[in-house]
């Protein structure tokens, strides 16, 4: 199914401020609260998608990434960029601020009756570096890392087989112990259970009753042609795992482009510098020069082309990641100018620079002659 834009999701532009668009979410969240909507399916979904446009446009990285690509930013090996939420409990744990303010107090957690709760895993950060070369060709770069699994010999339960946890008899599953001190009562955290809300009397061998286990795992990634440095790319559920059945984070791997020695990327070109003699800048040519892609082009400098003209060959620069099409190879011209000089080669110069300080216009002989009496001595 599309997803809808997320400002149209929240009704704001996109030019609107942060306050603004908290502003559109109180106020969608209000209306669509499942305490105001019980057994709403409807409005349910439509709560998880507001929280959804919401946790993206209220982070300046993420809203940034998502005004350039759209629901594709960090995309990786089909998954999309961005994920919503599981349940809402998430959407209570991740956004209690704004809840409190709305309902007068957080909303208020279940207790736990028949044991833990599942927890998502955590997303998971790493970098893969690219030479310039890979980054427009595409390539495959394997990321090595450690992460949570779920423990293989519980199935991610924490327990036994044949035993499951029991609703801590001290907190009653709430996690929280109270106790009254003259008119006032304080709450602390359950010493018994720790704050689970449950307790695990016969864990797992293998993963001491945590559900999941470390692991040093390879990765194979598809990094597309075209990428861009800085670029994020997403993949689903190579987290970490859950806590008890939850599930399982992303991992989020950042592109870094290495510096080339020829070539620069801005935007989708490529540019580069051609040194070419004086004789080529002044009476024309055509150059060979080796593209980034290790294919020959042929460029044509035209009769007279002063040092620092910009020639643009269209279509060979990056390809652009969001559209059709490649952007465009920039060549800058310099003049090479040589260290030494045969007596033969020395001696056409200087007849040369007698020859054109005596035949070039009035006004511009000093300058010209100038110059090669500079070179020539």
């Amino acid at each position: 199914m599309t997803k809808r834009d997320y400002y149209e999701v929240l009704g704001v532009s996109k030019n609107a401020t942060q306050d603004e668009i908290k502003q559109a979410y109180r106020k969608l969240a209000l209306k669509y609260h499942p305490d105001r909507n019980p057994d709403n399916k409807e409005a349910e979904d439509k709560f998880k998608e507001a929280a959804e446009a919401y946790e993206v446009l209220s982070t300046p990285e993420k809203k940034a990434r998502y005004d350039q690509f759209g629901h594709t930013a960090g995309a990786a090996n089909g998954n999309q960029g961005f994920g919503g939420f599981e349940n809402m409990d998430d959407i209570f744990e991740h956004f209690g601020d704004i809840f409190g303010d709305l309902f007068g107090s957080p909303r208020q957690k279940k207790s736990r009756k028949t044991g833990p709760s599942p927890r998502r895993g955590h997303d998971l950060e790493r970098e893969a570096s690219l030479t310039l070369e890979e980054a427009f060709s595409g390539t495959k770069k394997e990321i090595t890392y450690y992460h949570f699994v779920t423990c293989e010999t519980c199935e991610g339960k924490g327990t036994q087989s044949g035993t499951s946890a029991e609703t801590c008899g001290e907190c009653r599953g709430t996690g929280q112990v109270h106790y009254r001190q003259g008119i006032f009562v304080y709450s602390q955290t359950c010493p018994t259970c720790s704050g689970q809300g449950f307790i695990i009397k016969n864990p797992c061998t293998t993963c001491q009753g945590q559900s999941r286990t470390q692991k040093y795992d390879t990765l194979s990634v598809t990094i597309p042609k075209g990428i861009f440095d800085g670029a994020e790319l997403r993949v689903a559920g190579k987290g970490d795992a859950g806590v008890y059945g939850g599930k399982t984070g992303d991992l989020i791997i950042t592109v870094r482009v290495m510096p080339h020695k020829t070539f620069k990327r801005v935007n989708d070109d490529i540019e580069c510098t051609v040194a070419l003699t004086y004789p080529q800048l002044v009476l024309g040519s055509q150059v060979e020069i080796t593209t980034i892609d290790g294919e020959k082009e042929t460029i044509k400098i035209p009769k007279g082309c002063p040092v620092g003209k910009r020639l643009v060959i269209k279509g060979l620069g990056f390809h652009k990641i969001r559209s059709k099409g490649r952007g465009d190879l920039v060549v800058t011209t310099t003049c090479h100018i040589p260290s030494t000089l045969s007596k033969e080669a020395e001696t056409t110069l200087r007849a040369y620079s007698e020859q054109i300080g005596s035949s070039v216009e009035e006004g511009s002989s000093g300058v010209i002659s100038g110059f090669f009496k500079r070179f020539l001595g």
